[in-house]
């Protein structure tokens, strides 16, 4: 890590450096959690346009290092909806930088933060005080399904 770590509200000409983090931490992450269509499910999902959306909506923020976009955060009402970071900045604490500004955004307003959680960040999520209170299971091609843990943590 070079510079201060920042995090800030993203821009629209962040969208490509954002497509980059989410696309190479979920093809690094996601294989050794999920079968193919997983990835190529997160992938689809996570286009350029979806990103756009994000970025308008003024829920979306990145951890900047220097120049360089290493990690993105976004939540909508008091939903976690995802939190990325490139691999090799991965358990440095950068998840944890953005995972602390989204709680205290949604603390403003809510005393619960919800989360849809991959079994890739399971654990991170129980270590910062999320419960799991239910299971997901969204039904992909060729009788894969996608199976996730929706995780709720009280704020106040």
């Amino acid at each position: 890590m070079r510079g201060e770590m920042e995090y800030v509200t993203a821009v629209s000409d962040m969208t490509d450096a954002i497509h980059n983090v989410l696309h190479t931490a979920i093809k690094t992450v996601y294989p050794k959690y999920y079968p193919r269509e997983v990835v190529d499910f997160f992938c689809r999902h996570h286009s350029r346009e979806h990103i756009s959306e994000g970025i308008l909506s003024g829920n979306m923020g990145v951890l900047t290092d220097g120049n360089e976009i290493v990690g993105v955060g976004c939540i909508h009402q008091n939903h976690i909806t995802g939190v990325y970071v490139l691999p090799r900045y991965q358990r440095k604490g950068c998840g944890t930088r953005i995972m602390d500004v989204l709680e205290a955004e949604i603390g403003k307003l809510y005393g619960v933060s919800v989360l849809d959680a991959s079994l890739a960040a399971v654990c991170m999520y129980e270590n910062r005080g999320y419960k799991t209170v239910g299971h997901g299971i969204c039904e992909l091609e060729n009788d894969v399904k996608l199976v996730y843990e929706i995780m709720e943590k009280k704020l106040h």
